[in-house]
């Protein structure tokens, strides 16, 4: 495993971060499948790989934000409040109550399918508001609805390992909040959640059965790539086609989300 790791793993990280880090997710809702299908990877140690990527791959995306200016505000502060103690409750359930193989790729289809649909419907419907002329989408949740919300996506983004970010994103850009806005606060919520969510899985590595803890040679080599593609991919956001990136998007979800259903029911 250490060969393809060395010679794929920052390839890959690279890859996927550069091309969703300007729709602010982290890139890690795409590396779990990779994880199981290429690398073999299986087991609850997923999800904590997952978090170590989003904990070396992040800082990337974070440094572009804040020289920019745009990393700072209510929105992130909210977020980052919200889903950190959610993810602590999110890793707890993932060792003790979906350990097994099949229960956790169902876990992955049942999450994958509604995000990439999510990410399809509520890209493709401005155009049709705008032939219709109807009226705009309701702006920003209220300060508890966000809380709220950022405290359910971060337990089920620490079941998961993806932070809980990549999941706030399309959720609050659905809602009719810019990209711009939205992008920074997702990802700096998505870094702390997963710091957090990280060390929870190894302390629970201790204490609990099976393998739990990360794999940390995978989680930092795909991580150091990511490093750098999501520091390129918010360099670019300005410049990338939004409308088309977020369709992509979805079509990937809902693909890989479709492909754990077979899967796990085969």
């Amino acid at each position: 495993m250490t060969e393809p790791v060395e010679l794929y793993g920052p390839a890959v990280g690279l890859v996927i971060a550069a091309v969703t880090a300007p729709v602010g997710v982290s890139g890690a809702v795409f590396l779990l499948p990779v994880q199981l299908s290429v690398f073999g990877v299986a087991g609850p140690a997923v999800t904590p790989t997952n978090l170590l990527f989003n904990v070396v791959a992040g800082p990337g995306a974070l440094l572009r934000h804040h020289r920019a200016g745009l990393l700072y505000g209510p929105l992130t502060r909210r977020l980052v409040l919200g889903a950190l103690p959610g993810v602590v409750v999110g890793a707890v359930v993932r060792v003790f109550a979906v350990p097994g193989a099949t229960a956790f790729r169902l876990l992955v289809a049942g999450l994958l399918m509604p995000l990439g649909l999510w990410l399809i419907v509520r890209t493709a419907r401005p155009s049709r508001r705008s032939r219709s002329s109807r009226p705009a989408p309701a702006g920003e949740p209220s300060p508890r609805a966000l809380t709220g919300l950022a405290l359910a996506v971060g337990v089920v983004g620490g079941i998961y390992g993806i932070g809980g970010g990549s999941l706030l994103g399309p959720v609050l850009v659905g809602r009719g909040m810019p990209v711009g806005r939205v992008a920074p606060a997702a990802l700096a919520a998505t870094f702390v959640t997963s710091v957090t969510g990280a060390a929870a899985f190894a302390l629970l590595s201790l204490t609990g059965s099976g393998d739990v803890a990360p794999d940390w040679f995978l989680g930092t080599a795909c991580g150091l790539g990511g490093l750098i593609g999501g520091y390129l991919g918010a360099l670019l956001q300005p410049r990338l086609p939004e409308t088309a990136l977020r369709l992509l998007l979805g079509a990937l979800a809902t693909a890989f989300g479709a492909l754990h259903a077979v899967q796990s029911l085969g």
